[in-house]
């Protein structure tokens, strides 16, 4: 008998249910147990659904126990963002106007987390429209902090042990900044990977789909479950993904060359954050190369908001002009800007996208996995806003792979992750490097 199980993480759950020393439905009523204990305070979740987890929980045991095949996640609790279709569950998307909206359509990844044997808990909170306007989710090392935007709540739920993985989105830095104010790991894979089939749409050009647990290890896990080639999406590729767990469990056969930009807007680092990555940056020694940065890599910036605004209000106008009186005084203006974008200057955004990824296409064949913040530092205190995604913008607007580690602590006690990046469609080579750096990391220390 495992007590406490839900403090375990998805490997070590996996491993307790294969073997037989933990049932699914222990392990769920575990989690339940742990949120109805928590979340009054921390407020993660939209909608769960105790009686449908527990089934699908018995339901895993009775596959398991009767010698049929089991998948990748089975038995497992995952928590999803509240802009991910399923069917018998709302998916509200962090605003009134969709209260209680239901679908019959099932999101693919959703599929596939069926597939794969997992107990889909519920919906966890997001920002409204996933986009800038907060929501009511705290953060679980401090609940007088944010815990980021806007997969807020599947961070949170990972954090506050209610769940072992959780699924979130990023079209700026929605999954790693989370993370990093929530101390988990946050990992979005290479745009592409994780079909967006049944996500509500706010960038066609830059939403990617992420996901946060407790390890390395856990995040290669459930990417692999839900990585896959889907027609229903434009940006999917028809070609093999990576293998991210067997990248997660691999040793660097040499030592990464890594790289480190001096950003304009690295002032915008508190004086904690910086110091704690130029110290790792330090042990690390020459395998990292400190380089200046082109202009036109801070312009990127621009570039990114330039889509990012231009396609929600594309995407979502049928909406906006409905509803106009129930969007938030946060979104408002920047939906007024947004209709002020012409197309020709859409036009141009989208051809520097595609030069900034041919850019990194060639930077990658000299280096590993770029270094850099996962956030300016510290999560800001609750209501003043989710915190500066500027340290994900240029790496989600080429698609490029990420991953945030859990490795810094602030002034106040919070967790500040730092964050690698990596070519794309070599996520297993980016999660062996970051393998390689929390190991190097830890043998130092010691």
């Amino acid at each position: 008998m495992i007590k406490d199980s839900y403090t375990l993480t998805a490997s070590e759950a996996l491993a307790a249910i294969a073997s037989g020393r933990l049932s699914s439905v222990k392990l769920v009523k575990s989690c339940l147990a742990r949120i109805a204990e928590t979340d009054g305070m921390i407020k993660a979740w939209a909608f769960l659904d105790e009686g449908a987890a527990l089934a699908q929980a018995a339901e895993c045991d009775r596959i398991r126990i009767a010698g049929l095949a089991t998948g990748p996640l089975h038995g497992i609790p995952v928590a999803l963002k509240d802009i991910i279709d399923t069917a018998k569950m709302p998916t509200q998307r962090g605003s009134v106007i969709f209260e209680g909206r239901q679908t019959d359509h099932v999101a693919r990844l959703v599929e596939l987390l069926r597939e794969a044997g997992a107990v889909i808990m519920g919906k966890t909170v997001t920002t409204e429209f996933a986009f800038v306007h907060a929501n009511e989710t705290r953060n679980p090392h401090n609940p007088d902090h944010t815990p980021g935007g806007s997969s807020s709540g599947s961070a949170a739920a990972v954090a506050a042990m209610h769940v072992p993985l959780a699924i979130g989105t990023q079209t700026n830095g929605s999954v790693i900044r989370p993370a990093s104010f929530c101390g988990v790991f946050g990992f979005k894979p290479t745009r592409g990977v994780i079909s967006r089939d049944g996500i509500l749409q706010t960038s066609v050009s830059l939403d990617q789909v992420g996901c946060f647990g407790r390890s390395l290890a856990d995040v290669a896990l459930l990417t692999d479950a839900i990585g896959g080639y889907d027609q229903r999406d434009a940006v999917s590729f028809v070609r093999p993904r990576p293998n991210m767990s067997a990248g997660a469990a691999a040793d660097a056969p040499v030592t990464p060359a890594l790289a480190w930009f001096d950003l304009p807007f690295n002032d915008r680092l508190s004086d904690d954050a910086l110091d704690g990555i130029d110290a790792v940056i330090e042990i690390l020694g020459p395998s990292v190369e400190r380089m200046a940065a082109a202009d036109t890599l801070s312009d990127l910036v621009a570039v990114q908001a330039t889509i990012h605004e231009y396609e929600i209000a594309q995407h979502q106008a049928e909406v906006f002009e409905t509803h106009w009186d129930q969007i938030s005084d946060t979104l408002r203006p920047v939906i007024t800007r947004a209709r002020m974008i012409t197309k020709t200057q859409y036009d141009d955004a989208l051809a520097v996208k595609t030069s900034a990824e041919g850019f990194f296409r060639a930077f990658f064949m000299d280096y590993d996995a770029i270094i850099a913040p996962s956030a300016a530092g510290e999560a800001p205190t609750f209501g003043n806003g989710t915190g500066d995604p500027i340290f994900c913008t240029l790496w989600t607007l080429a698609g490029l792979p990420c991953i945030s580690l859990p490795m810094l602590v602030g002034e106040t006690g919070l967790p500040i992750g730092v964050q690698l990046i990596g070519p794309a469609e070599k996520d297993d080579r980016l999660l062996r490097t970051a393998r390689w750096l929390q190991t190097h990391l830890a043998d130092t220390v010691e």
